[in-house]
């Protein structure tokens, strides 16, 4: 089995979390490929920055799936996603829907433990968006500049242990989520630590994308999840652009 995974940043260094944290969690004889975006942003905050992201996803994901069994967008948020799982015909997994998954199988309330403060809104609309705002019992972040996204849990594992304590303490956490790419791994570090599960959305979306390989679901040619149908189009990318022609997926 081949995974790919695509990071919608330019960040090499949050790739290099996201690698090391994805082939940690696969399973033997999975192999695990991770892309950096070739444009954009150094991390995803903000929904703008989602968007641009979300089209550098789509962009990676055109021009590199068909030797792949599965898909992995790699940053929380799931920017580009359910596009591009319209896009494909294979599994397409975000890191949200995945630790989302694994933490409702873990409890009933969760919180979601972010890289920064301004990021709380837009997770939030991403929670509802999978229709699981009545099990969220908070979105907490940090409140201090990031000089460093590869660097975030060396620099401030401290504070982020602390929030998950917050969460677990104050607002009724059953599970934590340490949201975003940026935290791939820390999962690893802070199991035991913690009075509740914490859950990893890299581990998480490797392990969802490696099931639904497995169970061999079918493919997808009718419904809100079909190709979009052929219609003019002009300025895109050749990969995308092949995706799209005709109104059905190249070989």
């Amino acid at each position: 089995m081949r995974l790919l995974v695509l990071n919608p940043n330019i960040s090499d260094s949050v790739s290099a979390l996201i690698s090391a944290e994805a082939k940690r969690a696969a399973s033997p004889g999975v192999l695990i490929d991770v892309l950096t975006a070739p444009f954009g942003v150094a991390y995803i905050e903000t929904r703008l920055e989602a968007t641009i992201g979300a089209y550098a996803a789509t962009c990676m994901a055109a021009d590199h799936h068909a030797s792949y069994d599965g898909v992995i967008v790699a940053a929380f948020g799931d920017p580009g996603l359910h596009g591009i799982k319209e896009l494909l015909d294979k599994p397409v997994v975000g890191l949200t829907e995945a630790a989302l998954t694994s933490a409702c199988l873990l409890g009933q309330r969760f919180s979601i433990i972010a890289i920064s403060s301004r990021i709380r809104a837009w997770y939030a609309e991403c929670v509802a968006y999978n229709g699981l705002t009545s099990r969220l019992a908070s979105i907490r972040g940090l409140d201090q500049p990031l000089s460093d996204v590869g660097g975030i849990q060396q620099d401030h594992g401290a504070a982020l242990k602390q929030l998950c304590l917050q969460v677990v303490e104050q607002d009724g956490a059953d599970v934590v989520i340490l949201a975003g790419a940026p935290l791939a791994g820390l999962a690893r570090s802070l199991s035991g630590t913690l009075p509740v599960p914490v859950v990893d959305g890299v581990s998480s979306a490797v392990r969802h994308c490696e099931t639904l390989v497995s169970l061999a679901p079918g493919r997808v040619t009718a419904g809100s999840y079909a190709l979009p149908p052929a219609k003019p189009h002009t300025g895109l990318p050749a990969g995308l652009a092949a995706c799209l022609a005709a109104g059905r997926r190249p070989d």
